[in-house]
């Protein structure tokens, strides 16, 4: 299939992107800070970080990591907190030690936490608080030999800090009693000012990150993204904002958790580039609170998910948001479902346009033009230095435009292979190019769409039936909040549709859904089961976990 979508490149943005213009992660930091001194890096809690604050604190918390803990360059060291002003100085504290940084979920199990500190072999750990109880249960197991915890006000002034520390802990009992031995973060940051730290060389091929995957698909793996990785999706990204964004006068919203790819390299690292102040939203579910913030900034950029932009738009109080000076809403993660879109565009007057990406591509492989020219319902085009290509079932590219196949991306983003298993990087990486697994088509002009994932797919009387497709167009129902589709044995067709609902008006019936799919659906992909919950499970950054819907229907 010829590269269509190159006609259609939004003219600002430059197709190509100078790899070679920084050699690590902390070039492009380092930058920033020269650059934006004394401008807002990050903001939580009503707290600013500035870029030079940011510099000093990281300072001295790798020489923390280096002079107190001995830590040597690659090093691996576990990153385990929600968005408070804590994870971006433990991030480029451990850059500046040279150190591999393992981005953990808080909200992990002990049993997630024990394979995922096992088999990356990670030496020290900087911990919230309130699961220091679990690390205690698994420690043992591991190669840990160093703990730094930190407690949820610890960056706040004094009298914040110690009153937000005192109610999480003894009040709402969110820190669960743990006896490990630790450093506080105040005795980490103490005893590093104490001494300087001496930056190693850091060049492309070095190892940034071991990125784990989501695990929705069985054991989770580790990504290894090496520095020019990042860089390169840093680049790629920063461009593609061109357009719209101006150095030194952008402030984003940041629900996403920086743990997460996503929010990691657009929000905390990419967006540096324009000096970027993030005010980084520590419990999004929380959504009063979350609107309450929006409320106080006039932000220019906000990152997300479906189900974010979902309930955003369907609380009242997003009303009472400015959204004047926003220049660009991104969704990533997940499928952009198009009655979200329209829901988020009449409650806030702005678009959400969508991406498309990978922990394995750093994440960021497509995305649809910031410039008002973007197609609903697609990923959109391929960023600069990136390209795409659609393989059919026979492993043949395919060249029919609307033919559907498997999206794969080859590009200077997409990962080294997954960390000492070589046996799953050789399902997923053949000649430089990555197989995402993720079903796509292209239309004329070059855009992508996703028609969902290999795994997803349900196949009923021997029809493929795509489920982003039937949850799009029941998500249109005016009663319907949420909605999963998924895949269910049957006697007669191997499969049939069930859809998993979440309503928004109680009086919505199984009928209702069935006969509403029906005016959009054919036959075969109508819906023959409705199950309604109160809420669909997701991972914690808002992803609906269609196999353990599967699951339990198969429980039943």
């Amino acid at each position: 299939m010829q590269k269509q979508w190159i006609k259609h490149y939004p003219k600002s943005v430059p197709q190509n992107i100078n790899i070679n213009e920084y050699q690590n992660i902390l070039e492009v930091s380092d930058e920033a800070i020269r650059k934006y001194r004394n401008k807002v890096a990050f903001s939580n809690f009503d707290v600013d970080l500035t870029y030079h604050e940011l510099d000093i604190l990281s300072g001295q918390m790798a020489s923390y990591f280096q002079n107190t803990l001995g830590l040597k360059k690659g090093d691996r060291i576990a990153i385990q907190m929600p968005n408070v002003l804590q994870y971006p100085i433990a991030l480029f504290a451990a850059f500046r030690a040279g150190l591999i940084v393992v981005n953990t979920n808080p909200l992990y199990t002990a049993t997630e936490m024990r394979h995922q500190f096992k088999d990356s072999g990670v030496k020290a750990v900087v911990i919230l608080a309130n699961y220091a109880s679990l690390l205690e249960t698994v420690i043992k197991d591991t190669e840990i030999e160093h703990v730094v915890v930190t407690q949820i006000g610890d960056q706040l002034p004094l009298i914040k800090k110690h009153l937000i520390n005192f109610v999480l802990k003894k009040i709402k009992k969110m820190v669960p009693d743990y006896s490990l031995k630790h450093h506080t973060w105040s005795e980490a940051l103490r005893f590093g000012a104490q001494k300087t730290y001496v930056q190693p060389k850091l060049s492309h091929d070095d190892i940034a990150f071991l990125q784990y995957t989501g695990g929705t698909t069985g054991v989770s793996k580790g990504a290894v993204l090496t520095h020019r990785n990042i860089i390169a999706n840093m680049q790629q990204i920063a461009a593609w904002m061109q357009p719209k964004l101006v150095s030194g006068e952008e402030i984003a919203i940041t629900p996403l958790p920086m743990y997460h790819i996503f929010s990691l390299t657009v929000c905390s690292l990419a967006l540096m580039r324009y000096g970027t102040q993030n005010v980084l939203i520590t419990n999004p579910r929380d959504i009063p609170a979350f609107i309450k913030t929006m409320k106080k900034y006039k932000f220019t950029v906000m990152t997300g998910v479906n189900t974010l932009f979902n309930a955003l738009a369907n609380n009242p109080a997003i009303k009472e948001v400015d959204f004047s000076h926003t220049k660009v809403c991104v969704a990533g993660a997940m499928a952009l479902q198009k009655a979200v879109k329209d829901n988020w565009k009449k409650a806030t007057g702005t678009d959400v346009i969508e991406g498309y990406g990978l922990t394995e591509t750093s994440p960021v492989a497509t995305c649809n033009p910031i410039d008002g020219t973007d197609r609903v319902g697609t990923i959109g085009l391929p960023l600069p230095e990136t390209d795409i290509k659609l393989i059919d079932e026979d492993g043949n590219e395919v060249t029919k435009i609307g033919e559907p196949g498997e999206l794969c991306v080859k590009g200077p983003q997409v990962m080294q292979g997954y960390y000492n298993r070589p046996d799953e990087t050789a399902k997923v990486l053949k000649d430089g190019w990555l197989y995402t697994g993720d079903i796509a088509t292209a239309d004329d002009d070059g855009f992508f769409k996703i028609v969902d994932r290999k795994k997803d797919m349900i196949l009923v009387s021997g029809f493929n039936v795509y489920p982003n497709e039937v949850e799009d167009v029941i998500a249109k129902h005016p009663k319907v909040l949420e909605v999963a589709a998924i895949g269910v044995q049957d006697a007669h067709s191997g499969e049939v549709v069930k859809v998993v609902v979440v309503k928004k008006e109680e009086s919505l019936t199984e009928k209702e859904v069935i006969d509403f799919a029906r005016q959009s659906l054919t036959n075969y992909k109508v819906p023959k089961h409705v199950e309604f919950r109160a809420e669909l499970p997701k991972t914690n950054v808002g992803k609906v976990l269609r196999r353990a819907l599967r699951d339990s229907s198969a429980q039943k």
